[in-house]
């Protein structure tokens, strides 16, 4: 896959609470990304650089809000696995459990 280098001004950070700073970074783009951008930056009539910091933007907000799974504790009132099942393979667990349900 080629690739192209386009110097790009990105990540408008807030160092102070009326201050801020901008960054100067590299970023290799696939040659077919780029050229979909550009079409949309010249279609849309805004900036590459503002196409980017949206699209950081939203990615960050997005991960900051998402919450790690968790699985929850979930018990059933039994006595844990049958003696018949005691070395049992998944399939002849699963076989048992779904027996006469047409799974």
């Amino acid at each position: 896959m080629s690739t192209v280098e386009i110097l790009v001004e990105v990540c408008n950070l807030d160092v102070y609470h009326d201050t801020s700073n901008r960054m100067k970074t590299t970023v290799e783009i696939p040659d077919s990304l780029l050229k979909e951008a550009r079409r949309l930056v010249a279609r849309e009539g805004t900036t590459l650089r503002a196409l980017v910091e949206e699209g950081l933007r939203r990615v960050v907000n997005e991960r900051r809000r998402a919450k790690p799974f968790k699985l929850r504790k979930v018990s059933v009132r039994g006595k844990g696995l049958q003696p018949a099942m005691a070395g049992a393979s998944w399939q002849q667990i699963r076989d048992a459990a779904y027996e006469g349900r047409g799974a």
